[in-house]
């Protein structure tokens, strides 16, 4: 199955819907450019536009409650997410030490998901949202996987906010997705999404 007519395939599993499940995702800055900041001893230190993109990403549950993200880290130039549709039925994270969903991981800390960003006066305007937009968010969501929408919409934030600011910013156009089978591959990539500021060169 062709995805355009320049002949590439499809990154997206044609037997799979993108309405549920379990993914690591990553998503990449344009042309790799170090836009979220820079690995010192280990550990990510943020920008600007790399603080606010945290804070968009700790609002993707807020405002989609069918959506859970336990593990997340901002590297200088790609973010790496495990995102879990409908989390009452999704897996667990067993590492070293057993632990819930309810963590998010970012750097060498482990946090809650909740950062409490009680500043901003409406989750929906933060995201350019309003309820006239809702009934189109779920046709769309409905037509093309609710995976792709959500990353869109979170994509469109962080460029909105930097466009808003002149920051120099820019997303590559597609993102990395991977459907998470079972218990020991959630393990492989939640050790993998841990170790990647620790290894970053």
């Amino acid at each position: 199955m062709k995805s355009n007519k320049s002949g590439r395939k499809s990154p997206r599993a044609q037997w799979h819907d993108y309405n549920g499940a379990e993914y690591f995702v990553t998503i990449c800055t344009k042309n790799m450019v170090h836009y979220f900041g820079e690995v010192v001893d280990g550990e990510i230190q943020l920008t600007k536009i790399g603080e606010y993109t945290e804070k968009c990403i700790n609002k993707i549950h807020e405002i989609n409650i069918d959506i859970h993200i336990p593990l997340y880290t901002i590297m200088p130039n790609h973010i790496h997410l495990i995102i879990i549709f409908n989390p009452n039925v999704g897996l667990s994270y067993h590492g070293s030490q057993k632990q819930n969903v309810g963590l998010s991981y970012h750097g060498s800390q482990k946090q809650n998901v909740d950062l409490g960003y009680h500043n901003v006066t409406s989750l929906q305007d933060e995201f350019n949202i309003d309820n006239k937009k809702n009934v189109e968010m779920m046709r769309r969501a409905n037509r093309c996987g609710k995976l792709s929408y959500i990353i869109g919409q979170f994509k469109s934030a962080v460029t909105k906010y930097a466009n808003q600011n002149n920051i120099s910013f820019a997303w590559q156009t597609r993102y990395h997705d991977r459907i998470i089978r079972n218990q020991k591959a959630m393990n492989q990539i939640a050790e993998y999404i841990k170790n990647n500021p620790i290894v970053w060169k």
